[in-house]
């Protein structure tokens, strides 16, 4: 056969909505007729499309059977699950199913999502057809590369990194004939590399010409969501690790992501978007010329110049995440666990950087009842967790370089900026504190959120708000947001409906 393909390199080749009738039913018995004599090795005057033919190809070179029955088990049902999890299509799964099952539903067929081997992990749609799938190993756990079962809109759309559409006889194996399927592969917005496949399949007879470019846009918006989501993490990553780079305290140097792009600088120009940084190496050549020493952190590294001897030792980095239900602290990328305690002395030192007393502390922790010697009893066990060259006495200080995601919030309303403020703010500053210090601050940034966001009177930032755990329950917000939001806006009845149970409650 594979003789025959290249023998009839220059014959004359039947496109879609050319030679071929429209009627799927009677373009699948042209397709047959071609199969046949190609594959029986007689001479024709047609060959399929270019994009079959070379599928063909490959197909045949990696020793596919036409006759052979099923793809091969790639994963059992009880390994499924975690394979999924592990996988980042799992993020947009809910898109695919919005955008793609309905429509499978309606036209009897199937959406396939599969990783970049072709190997399949989701799979759903009209229940009729689903039996129909499993006869012929359109199943999760089987792969469907072509290297596997041959020409396929899976398997071709990775092999070609394009959106494909396979009709009945262009499948090389003969027990999928009776299929068509459309398939676009989608990529992962930070590397650039295929990280899966997106399918509609069905019986020949519901084919529809443009199912292929359904497919392309739908993993145009895959790879958009995926997209937003590594924006957040650059973001969130950034967040937790300028500590390290303003520890540099002027010398140049970058945070850069584990897959290598370059997230911030200092200076702020003059980087590229990314370096290559093999796991190990000490240090890497930027395409400038300049040599920057690596260091790993706890997720990603920072480059910085090499630091002159006479130099004095740089600070640590301090993060500290107080706000919402899960408090967590950082030291140099790495986890301290603390309880409710010595995250509420790390924010009362935080918040006064010159240092406090054991007397003052003790008066904004525990109020008029405060005792200096239980505060500094407490100071020595959180010096065991974070070193006594972090925590220093005389008076009380934290001597790092310190980020809060509280402090980060106040700037981001200083400055007037109540949407990035919003965005910050994953809930009320450690929120079962009663010491008195944390309660000012927490109903301060509170209050301060709450007034920035309805002075500006955005609908998005309204709706963000009201959808956020500070305004899930703000019945003034919600009011407002209505006023705001056009009718037929599809959010519209949720917020509604919400608003109507919090005037229920008031009521």
């Amino acid at each position: 056969m594979l003789e025959v393909l290249m023998r009839d390199e220059g014959a004359a080749v039947l496109r879609d909505g050319a030679a071929f009738p429209s009627d799927p039913v009677e373009r699948a018995r042209a397709l047959h007729e071609v199969y046949d004599a190609v594959l029986s090795g007689a001479a024709t005057g047609t060959v399929p499309r270019s994009l079959v033919s070379d599928s063909w190809r490959r197909s045949l070179a990696a020793h596919v059977d036409p006759d052979r029955h099923d793809p091969p088990v790639v994963h059992q049902a009880a390994d499924i699950d975690g394979v999924r999890a592990a996988h980042p299509l799992g993020a947009v799964l809910p898109l695919l199913r919005s955008t793609l099952v309905s429509i499978a539903d309606e036209a009897v067929h199937v959406m396939i999502v599969t990783d970049a081997d072709g190997t399949i992990l989701w799979r759903e749609g009209a229940r009729s057809l689903l039996r129909a799938a499993d006869s012929v190993g359109l199943a999760p756990g089987m792969r469907w590369s072509e290297d596997a079962i041959g020409t396929n809109a899976m398997g071709t759309a990775l092999a070609v990194d394009e959106p494909v559409q396979i009709h009945s006889a262009e499948h090389l194996v003969r027990t999928v004939h009776a299929w068509t399927c459309a398939a676009a592969p989608v990529h992962d917005p930070d590397t650039g590399a295929l990280i899966g496949a997106i399918d509609i399949s069905g019986p020949l007879h519901t084919a529809h010409p443009a199912m292929v470019q359904l497919l392309a846009a739908t993993a145009q918006l895959a790879e958009n969501q995926l997209r937003v989501r590594l924006a957040i993490a650059d973001e969130q990553l950034r967040v937790r690790n300028m500590p390290h780079l303003a520890s540099l305290r002027g010398r140049p140097g970058a945070l850069v992501t584990p897959t290598g792009r370059i997230l911030a600088g200092e200076p702020y120009t003059g980087w590229p978007a990314r370096v290559r940084i093999e796991p190990g190496v000490e240090r890497v050549r930027l395409d400038d010329g300049r040599e920057m020493d690596v260091e790993p952190l706890a997720e990603g590294y920072l480059l910085h110049a090499t630091q002159p001897a006479s130099t004095a030792p740089r600070r640590r980095a301090l993060s500290l995440r107080f706000l919402g239900d899960h408090p967590s602290v950082l030291l140099d990328g790495t986890p301290v666990p603390v309880t409710l305690r010595p995250a509420e002395l790390l924010a009362a030192l935080a918040l006064h950087p010159d240092g406090l007393t054991a007397e003052r502390l003790a008066m904004l922790l525990y109020g008029d009842d405060g005792n200096p010697t239980t505060v500094r009893g407490e100071i020595l066990r959180l010096r065991t967790l974070i070193g006594a060259d972090v925590l220093r006495t005389r008076p009380y200080r934290l001597y790092a370089t310190v980020d809060t995601d509280f402090g980060t919030v106040r700037r981001a309303l200083v400055a007037g900026k109540p949407a990035e403020a919003l965005r910050g703010c994953a809930g009320p500053l450690l929120p079962r504190s009663d010491a008195p210090e944390i309660r000012e601050e927490r109903d301060a940034l509170v209050a301060g959120l709450r007034r920035a966001v309805l002075t500006a009177d955005e609908t998005d930032l309204l709706t963000d708000y009201a959808s956020h755990p500070l305004g899930h329950d703000d019945l003034e917000v919600h009011e407002r947001l209505l006023v705001r939001m056009a009718m037929h806006d599809r959010r519209r009845p949720h917020f509604a409906a919400r608003r109507d149970r919090l005037l229920a409650a008031d009521a």
